[in-house]
């Protein structure tokens, strides 16, 4: 049949038009995965990551944006996987799922080793990218057995166990990628690292939601989850930074030993925190239904926006906190600064307290589709519990600043013996209301604890100076200046070593690149006015040495008053005189 003749011309018109148009270009993001799998390609055909990188470090204003954003994705994946299983198959399955995930969250800081923050400072590459590697990879595998493990002694049934092994393995990967996300932000490429973190984040979102509402089935949904993951690590996250980093295959199994060793007392006092944090909800499985899983999880995600929020906002400034510490003329500004982040960490918990009274309930009975109505007043108490940790985590970083992560790791202990003890009394009297309590009561005497600690560490330093591990470096620095290049380095080393003593003493061992060079004048991270301090209290001879006390008492007066000694004046003036005949 033959077309009509006025369609016929508008065909012929179109064609024509087609065939004279100019080809369509590719969007910008398919120009960037086209990109993306070319250097894959090319790491397939040469069998090597050996690439020149394609992306600029030192992207201040990028390093945050996508850092916010990555945190952000990974703080709220949880709540909006759990709000949408509620809505697809019930608050009963909802709950159980909530349970294993916090079981995943707990067995992913054996995972990380407490890792991240060492591996990030490690700017002399003291161990090398391979063997954090290897390192992760050991203790990933310690977390899948560990939530194996779990299981038998639950005795879940198939369902229940594919769920949590699956979300586990989720987690663990979450874990693994953690690495190499690590080294990118080494290499001053965080952005590059939250990127990473919402691409896995978006994409367990999307692919777990789908499968949900087509099959209904937790299990199925949870494992496709887990393949994501790892699906996001293999082709995106590793090779990332193992393109844009620089290639560190050095492995010494004697260094990822010590590696273990080293940050053995960060991952305890860690893991410590997320037991206690996550005991309530142990306690109440066998006790309370699944649905209260549910309930006390929801409630629990408005005080997690408390900590996250007070993270964002201390979290930049911890490098400018160790400096106003490492400074002896700074330390009341420091103190001005813990008073005033715990005041920001209240005025938030008051703001997220009234809009958890006034839209908060409602929302969240509108999100999970269940009437939150009955459980306000528990809410309230959630929220107050939610501005506590977010105390706690903020002491905890000070403590790290400080270097006294073994006096925090004695308050754990002591909070987890009353983690056993109050949360069971108060679940089997008053259920979940119980459980709420009990958190809260737990995390106020841990904060009691940590500011008890922060005061009497301040007090102690004020009283006997000799004792403070920043004093006793600035005087072997004084001791190097007056004696000049008379020195011995024996004597410089012996009161380095006295001052790393002294630090590890009251914290964890002191880090590779925060050591002092016995050779050096000052340390790495070390500002210049500190030093100057530190030469009053130097001995005026060279040859006789002040007591402790005496010296930290002239070093005192020269941080207080502005007043130098005079024997100090002369003996710079003699030693002024001397370099200048020698110069004529």
């Amino acid at each position: 049949m033959n077309t009509p003749r006025p369609f016929a011309a508008i065909s012929q018109m179109l064609d024509e038009r087609k065939r004279n148009s100019a080809p369509r270009q590719p969007g910008p993001l398919r120009r960037r995965i086209d990109a993306w799998g070319e250097r894959l390609l090319g790491v397939v055909s040469n069998r090597s990551f050996a690439q020149e990188a394609e992306y600029e470090s030192h992207q201040t204003k990028l390093d945050y944006v996508w850092n916010t954003a990555g945190l952000a994705s990974w703080g709220v994946i949880f709540p909006l996987l759990t709000i949408i299983v509620t809505q697809l198959v019930g608050s009963e399955q909802a709950g159980m799922f909530s349970l294993a995930f916090v079981v995943a969250q707990l067995l992913m800081f054996l995972a990380n080793y407490g890792v991240r923050t060492y591996q990030v400072s490690d700017r002399d590459e003291e161990h090398s990218f391979a063997e954090y590697q290897i390192q992760r990879a050991i203790t990933c595998l310690l977390a899948i057995v560990a939530g194996s493990l779990f299981c038998d002694f639950h005795g879940y049934d198939e369902a229940m166990r594919t769920m949590v092994m699956a979300v586990v393995v989720y987690k663990t990967v979450d874990g693994f990628a953690d690495v190499y996300e690590g080294r990118l932000q080494q290499m001053d490429k965080l952005y590059l690292a939250g990127i990473s973190q919402v691409l896995r984040s978006a994409g367990v979102f999307v692919v777990f939601a789908f499968l949900l509402l087509i099959t209904h089935s937790l299990q199925v949904a949870s494992i496709a989850m887990a393949i994501v993951a790892v699906v996001s690590l293999v082709l995106f996250t590793a090779p990332l930074a193992l393109l844009e980093t620089p290639t560190s295959n050095r492995r010494s199994f004697a260094s990822i030993g010590r590696l273990f060793t080293k940050c053995f007392p960060l991952f305890l006092a860690l893991f410590l925190y997320a037991l206690i944090d996550n005991i309530p909800k142990f306690m109440m499985e066998g006790t309370l239904s699944y649905d209260n899983q549910l309930y006390y999880n929801a409630l629990y995600f408005p005080a997690q926006a408390i900590l996250i929020t007070v993270g964002l906002v201390y979290k930049p400034l911890l490098a400018r906190m160790a400096d106003a510490w490492n400074d002896l003329n700074r330390r009341k500004r420091f103190d001005f600064f813990i008073v005033a982040m715990l005041l920001i960490v209240l005025a938030v918990t008051v703001v997220v307290l009234l809009f958890m009274n006034w839209l908060g309930i409602p929302l969240l009975s509108i999100l999970y589709g269940l009437d939150f109505e009955p459980y306000r007043s528990m809410g309230l108490l959630m929220v107050i519990a939610g501005g506590i940790t977010g105390g706690i985590d903020f002491l905890y970083q000070v403590m790290t600043v400080m270097r006294r992560q073994k006096s925090v790791l004695r308050l754990y202990l002591i909070t987890f013996a009353f983690s056993l003890a109050i949360p069971y009394m108060l679940i089997h009297v008053s259920g979940l209301r119980g459980a709420i309590m009990g958190y809260l009561i737990v995390m106020a005497i841990l904060l009691a604890l940590l500011v008890l600690e922060y005061v009497s560490v301040r007090l102690m330093y004020k009283r006997h100076p000799e004792d403070d591990p920043t004093y006793l470096a600035a005087k072997a620095r004084a001791r190097r200046n007056a004696e000049g290049a008379d020195a011995r380095p024996a004597d410089d080393e012996s009161d380095t070593l006295e001052a790393e003593h002294a630090q590890e003493s009251h914290g964890e061992s002191v880090p590779h690149s925060a050591r002092r060079d016995v050779h050096a004048d000052r340390p790495v991270h070390e500002s210049p006015r500190p030093r100057a301090r530190a030469q009053h209290a130097a001995p005026p001879d060279g040859t006789q040495e002040f007591s402790p006390r005496e010296a930290a008492r002239l070093e005192r007066i020269a941080r207080e008053g502005g007043e130098v000694d005079p024997r100090f004046r002369a003996r710079r003036a003699l030693r002024d005189r001397q370099s200048r005949r020698g110069s004529e």
